[in-house]
């Protein structure tokens, strides 16, 4: 997948790289609540590392994303500057589920029974943000992308974290990547945390944007969507 094909994911602070221990293989199909030990101390690191205003490497149900607290500015900037994406190009909002998000943004009723349809899921739903959401994340716009990922270790996250950015972990303009090992030594060097869980996917999300009726890009379950949209039961 390409730079922010997943997130809006696709899509698309210095650290130092993550060292071994900072790495933890888990099985990305568990629950929540089953995730193993090596995991969870993956998890506790990666929470400390987003506190801290740095950046981290987590899976989704689609590729893995390189988050950061997406209510702090300058935490928002070092993700873009770890991409070297231009900041003109907005990231997303990524919540561990839709009542999350409806603290964050602002939707219709009709956007609210999309999410609460297809989330969670590989879609990424455009909604009217709330005022906590800052500009850096959505370059200005009033609109924001939330993404709840499909996936448990990045819902455990998020329920650590807080909202973070929803982007690939790529270098803007190269592949997004399914695997820790493919990570670019360039996304290496500047996540704090790197959390493993096992070979993603690889589908892209579908952008929609239910206000307008619109897909702004097909992926996963984009005919499902279409027909929504075709027809909101609301």
């Amino acid at each position: 997948m390409s730079d922010d094909a997943d997130f809006d994911d696709g899509d698309d602070a210095t650290g130092s790289g993550p060292a071994a221990g900072d790495v933890a293989g888990a099985d990305g199909g568990a629950g929540p609540g089953d995730l193993p030990g090596a995991t969870r101390e993956a998890l506790d690191r990666a929470a400390t590392a987003v506190a801290a205003g740095d950046v981290v490497v987590y899976p989704t149900e689609t590729v893995y994303g390189l988050g950061a607290d997406a209510l702090d500015a300058d935490a928002v900037g070092s993700v873009f500057d770890a991409k070297r994406r231009d900041r003109d190009d907005p990231l997303s909002l990524g919540v561990p589920s839709v009542d999350a998000a409806l603290g964050y943004t602002r939707p219709t009723a009709v956007a609210t029974a999309f999410m609460r349809a297809f989330l969670p899921g590989p879609v990424t739903v455009v909604v009217e943000r709330d005022r906590t959401v800052p500009d850096a994340l959505t370059a200005g716009r009033d609109r924001v992308g939330v993404r709840v990922p499909d996936h448990p270790i990045a819902r455990a996250l998020l329920a650590k974290t807080g909202p973070l950015t929803a982007t690939s972990a790529n270098v803007s303009g190269t592949g997004s990547v399914t695997r820790v090992d493919d990570l670019d030594d360039r996304i290496r060097e500047r996540a704090d945390a790197v959390v493993d869980g096992g070979e993603a996917p690889g589908a892209e999300s579908t952008v929609a944007d239910p206000d307008a009726g619109r897909i702004h890009r097909r992926g996963a379950m984009a005919d499902a969507i279409e027909t929504w949209l075709d027809d909101p039961p609301t």
